[in-house]
């Protein structure tokens, strides 16, 4: 418990898990150049182990510091809200990286590519199949979320709880025909410049889709157990924000990549 009681502000108290989280990530790294080099994955398995335990009791205890004991008043909220968008600004940023090499390269492609877009050789996917189905799926996700988000702020949870169902639903189902999209695939990785930019920016994207949709299924957990109310949500709030980000940049690499660069 905190003792600093004589403030509107939160003092954290002393966190193992900053160090275990460090030594789990430290743990993924070497477990997977080890994968890489020698095919033994026990690190790599350990490493995983040790952050999933990390991020269970972290956020375990974020949300009994928020939730039960009261310490996230609306000074700190406001500092929360502010350090979201600083994150989701700096994934901006990530993702710019990504669309910069991609139109470098294709806007003026070179003589190494054939001077054509898509590079010769390369056959892209079609942008009226997986692709289109998959920008419906986060579209509607888009308008689950935020039907999820106003039934919480009109205190109707039930329909909370469905909006936010559906959500996961979507996410595990786009996640599940990206991949089997990466299985299908006429090209990989390493054929130039085309498919390194197309697995880079899709296989971030992916991941993202992967950490929001368990970041909304912890929100689905909490709030199956009473932890939002109408004035006191931001948890599900940021979880949205981070949700919405991810459906943006994937019209974006749809329009740029699927639908322009094919």
């Amino acid at each position: 418990m905190s003792t600093h009681n004589n403030h509107p502000y939160h003092l954290v108290d002393q966190s193992p898990w900053p160090l275990t989280g460090a030594i789990g990530a430290m743990m993924l790294t070497t477990g997977m150049v080890k994968w890489f080099h020698t095919f033994s994955n026990d690190l790599l398995i350990l490493g995983v182990s040790v952050i999933i335990l990390t991020m269970l009791q972290w956020w375990r205890d974020v949300a009994r510091e928020g939730t039960y004991q009261g310490l996230h008043t609306y000074p700190v909220v406001i500092g929360l809200k502010w350090g979201m968008i600083l994150f989701i600004t700096s994934e901006v940023l990530f993702f710019v990286s990504f669309f910069w090499a991609y139109f470098h390269s294709s806007l003026s492609p070179t003589v190494e590519l054939g001077s054509m877009w898509p590079p010769k050789g390369i056959i892209p996917f079609d942008p009226m199949s997986i692709p289109m189905l998959n920008t419906s799926i986060l579209l509607s996700s888009g308008v689950t979320v935020t039907w999820a988000h106003h039934s919480l702020m009109e205190s109707k949870y039930s329909q909370a709880m469905q909006g936010l169902f559906f959500t996961v639903l979507l996410g595990f189902y786009f996640t599940l025909l990206q991949a089997y999209e990466y299985i299908e695939a006429p090209f990989t990785i390493a054929d130039s410049v085309y498919g390194s930019t197309f697995f880079m920016a899709t296989g971030f994207h992916g991941i993202h889709v992967i950490i929001g949709t368990l970041f909304l299924l912890v929100c689905l957990l909490r709030h199956y157990s009473n932890h939002f109310s109408a004035n006191h949500h931001f948890g599900f709030e940021a979880a949205a924000w981070y949700w919405h980000f991810v459906d943006v940049v994937w019209l974006f690499l749809y329009i740029s990549i699927y639908w322009w660069g094919s």
